[in-house]
């Protein structure tokens, strides 16, 4: 765990946008030096009118008081000109920064995202990781946007007024700036107090995306239930949690104006009553005093946005809290050094006593052993909770066996390259994974050929045609070009599967895994997918996780698990004559008696 601070972390982070930051804060410092100019030159203004010939301008070459205000009015444009040039510049700067930012972090913590253990989604809500890479990302931005250039513009009011203060007046001055100090402590306390509460803003905000996430996900099963009222009300106390938090740490917030306030008025009434006395007792000009009093308020009024400002920082520094935190979380399956990348898979697979527990002490597979051939189909059953998906787990390497080993073309499965393993499976599960794109780009699914180049559409077709899709893909309005909504929801269950099938096709892969791919579909889409895996699987290793022994009765070889077991192996004939568990299943999926 990275122990450095948030803002810390971001600056090591954006490495490359250091330049830009650079430019960008310079473009920032040349923009408030002629912001801060109009208030002298109303002060050099005054003195040219109640002086005349006698003025500062006049000491530049024009005699005439007339003469001197044309020369004020051709600066001030100038300066104008200038500041809202510089303005330009940085705001431009600024904004790409931050937008660069924001989307290196997106996509960064995405790909990290990606990298994780199963084990992490199945520990996490999918709402949580949203506000992360959605909000928390969006979140710096604004500060970026809008809380790094208020920032610098403070501290060069502050120093340029300072430096143009103590030229003229010192005493005046120093009495001026006894309320930064004020402020500058307000806003560090403030700070302190605002940061704990903006987490617990940043984790609730999570909570409640999370709630959005998986009702919206299921909003089927809450219109079948007539339940809307009872998860309205579960999203209603969601949602005051944030609200409560966001009020805790308004109230704060809210505190830090109006002690500023307090300050910048004792720091003007100073201004104005010693400025006030110089000028009296001769010691100062009129002029001058008033660009005094005019560049107090510019300095000390911009004060009042350091509370927006402390408030965005915070706001932006818990996202970069939970940002990092995400980003330090590290897989706990990943590549040996000796890993293997470029291997030849055959199809032979060998689990030797192997052992795996989710949780200790609750072993879910035990001493699980035996040996699959190239070419072989093999059906895996049991009851529920039996161990049958986890046994796909592991091969997939999602998991890591606690004990025993796994091999695959007599390589255990830990020395060889992660990516080059899963590639070689095509892998069909019960919950069909579609994207809102058409059929033709969900069957291809990003896949590439031997040339790494995207599969023709003479390819795709074929695949459809094995999967037995071909005809209803055809008899949509746009064919393979139809697009199937979020999850694949224009599409019946069957539809879904058939094309989760022609993808597993198209990858062409020496061993195929079928996680009960056929629980959730009619006995005749069932049979289609039967068909297209007798055509398909003759030259491949496939492996056919099922509840329904119609589908796996063919395979060349059938395991039986039981509580974590493998209780029994063999063809469906030879399990029906031996009795046991397998007899039992079978009786009960066909409806005799015992």
């Amino acid at each position: 765990m990275n122990n450095d601070s948030p803002l810390k972390q971001l600056w090591h982070y954006a490495e490359s946008e250091r330049k830009n930051v650079i430019i960008a804060s310079t473009y920032s410092v040349i923009n408030k030096f002629f912001d801060i100019f109009p208030e002298i030159l109303l002060g050099i203004a005054i003195d040219v009118v109640a002086r005349g010939d006698k003025s500062f301008v006049s000491h530049l070459g024009f005699e005439s008081t007339k003469a001197q205000l044309v020369f004020l009015a051709v600066v001030t444009f100038l300066i104008f000109a200038f500041e809202s040039f510089f303005q330009f510049l940085y705001s431009v700067k600024w904004r790409n920064i931050a937008q660069s930012i924001q989307h290196n972090l997106r996509i960064d913590s995405y790909s990290h995202v990606q990298s994780l253990d199963m084990q992490y989604f199945e520990n996490q809500h999918s709402g949580y990781l949203m506000s992360i890479l959605n909000d928390d990302v969006n979140q710096l931005e604004r500060f970026l946007d809008n809380g790094a250039t208020s920032l610098i513009h403070l501290v060069t009011t502050v120093i340029l007024v300072s430096i143009y203060f103590f030229s003229i007046a010192p005493s005046v001055a120093i009495f001026s700036m006894i309320p930064i100090p004020i402020i500058l402590w307000g806003g560090y306390y403030f700070q302190s107090l605002l940061g704990p509460k903006y987490q617990k803003v940043r984790a609730s905000v999570g909570d409640l995306n999370s709630r959005l996430s998986s009702n919206l996900s299921g909003i089927s099963s809450i219109k079948s239930y007539t339940s809307e009222d009872q998860e309205s009300k579960i999203i209603e106390d969601e949602s005051n949690k944030y609200l409560k938090n966001n009020q805790e740490a308004i109230k704060y917030s809210s505190a830090f104006i109006p002690v500023i306030r307090i300050a910048i008025v004792i720091g003007f009434m100073s201004t104005m009553i010693l400025g006030g006395f110089r000028v009296i007792d001769g010691n100062l000009n009129a002029g001058l005093y008033a660009s005094l009093l005019f560049l107090t308020q510019r300095l000390l009024w911009p004060f009042t946005s350091l509370a927006q400002t402390v408030d965005l920082y915070q706001r932006a520094m818990a996202s970069t809290r939970r940002i990092f935190s995400l980003l330090d979380e590290q897989p706990k399956i990943a590549n040996s050094p000796k890993a293997v990348d470029d291997h030849k898979f055959s199809g032979k697979i060998q689990f030797q006593k192997v052992d795996f527990a989710y949780l200790k002490d609750q072993p879910i597979l035990k001493s699980i052993s035996f040996d699959i051939e190239p070419g072989q189909s093999i059906g895996v059953v049991g009851s529920t909770g039996s161990g049958k998906s986890t046994l796909i787990k592991l091969l997939l390497r999602f998991y890591d066996k606690q004990s025993g080993d796994i091999m695959i073309d007599q390589k255990k499965i830990e020395e060889l390259n992660l990516k080059n393993l899963r590639e070689n499976i095509a892998y069909v599960s019960q919950e069909v994974f579609l994207t809102n794109a058409t059929i033709a780009e969900n069957i291809m699914f990003n896949q590439t050929n031997n040339e790494n180049e995207p599969y023709p559409q003479d390819a795709i077709i074929e695949a459809a045609k094995k999967s037995e899709s071909f005809d209803f893909i055809e008899q949509l309005p746009d064919g393979f070009d139809t697009i199937v909504g979020e999850r694949g929801q224009k599409l019946s269950g069957g539809q879904r599967q058939r094309i989760s099938l022609a993808r597993a096709f198209l990858k062409n892969a020496p061993i195929v895994i079928l996680d009960e791919a056929t629980a959730a579909v009619d006995n005749e889409t069932e049979a289609a997918i039967q068909r297209s895996l007798d055509k398909y699987t003759k030259e491949t290793t496939t492996i056919i996780v099922a509840h329904r022994l119609s589908t796996i009765r063919h395979c060349d070889q059938i395991l039986v698990l039981s509580k974590g077991e493998l209780v029994q192996s063999g063809t469906h004939r030879e399990l029906i004559e031996q009795g046991g568990e397998y007899q039992k299943l079978w009786k009960v999926q066909t409806g005799e008696r015992f």
